[in-house]
């Protein structure tokens, strides 16, 4: 068993693991977060609102091609993200031309997310009222400005806290990243705070990724209140 280091050990700011490394992984962890989460959101919101369109309910029902993208983020939901990260580490090296560093982490965490994120945005826009829809139908409006105007309208808010969600997601699933050369915050609190146990390191890393997760949070409610108009 690891000793516990004595409080007169512990250098906090003083240490210069956090003076010369704590801010090159937080940029690190921002960078691969924003890349990730774009990413995730240009992808996973037209593949939820596609769930929705080809869904026996929907705008444009198609049993099958529903049932394959039903299946794609359901399997894609079903796998822990760090057997996910393994799995992908060829590809990523492919597609990323590298698979450590913040920017071999961009390519599994978007494709870790995407399904996620695609189930949120299907919730958000199944909440919509039916009747908003029906309106819009009788009025003649085509099935385009149903899904912009109707759907997607109303349903912004729910969207933007669950985009809030899924960055947070991200932040969790890039500091699990960091345990395979991922970089970032997660990789610092590996790399110092666990493997050698500087108690220190870890407790200002988690606390500069708890400061994330909070701001993360108050921007997302406060721009869903802000397009809220019911």
């Amino acid at each position: 068993m690891i000793p516990l280091p004595r409080a007169e050990e512990l250098e906090w700011f003083n240490s210069r693991i956090i003076q010369n490394s704590l801010w090159d992984a937080t940029q690190e962890t921002l960078l691969m977060v924003g890349w990730a989460s774009l990413a995730t959101v240009i992808i996973g919101l037209p593949l939820g609102m596609a769930i929705v369109a080809t869904s026996k309910d929907g705008i444009r029902p198609n049993r099958i091609v529903n049932w394959i993208l039903s299946l794609i983020v359901n399997v894609g939901r079903s796998i822990p993200f760090i057997i996910l990260l393994i799995l992908l580490l060829p590809v990523t090296d492919f597609v990323m031309r590298t698979k450590i560093g913040w920017q071999g982490m961009v390519f599994p965490l978007a494709i870790g997310s995407i399904p996620f994120y695609a189930r949120l945005v299907e919730t958000n826009l199944r909440s919509v009222d039916s009747g908003k829809v029906e309106a819009a139908q009788m009025m003649g409006a085509s099935r385009t400005r149903i899904m912009a105007d109707v759907l997607l309208r109303e349903a912004l808010p729910g969207i933007i806290q669950s985009t809030a969600v899924l960055i947070i997601l991200i932040v969790g699933y890039s500091a699990m990243g960091g345990t395979v050369g991922g970089g970032g915050l997660g990789a610092l609190a590996y790399n110092y705070g666990y493997q050698r146990y500087f108690l220190d390191v870890l407790v200002i890393t988690v606390v500069v990724l708890i400061i994330i997760v909070q701001l993360v949070q108050m921007i997302g409610d406060m721009l869903s209140r802000y397009v809220d108009h019911r």
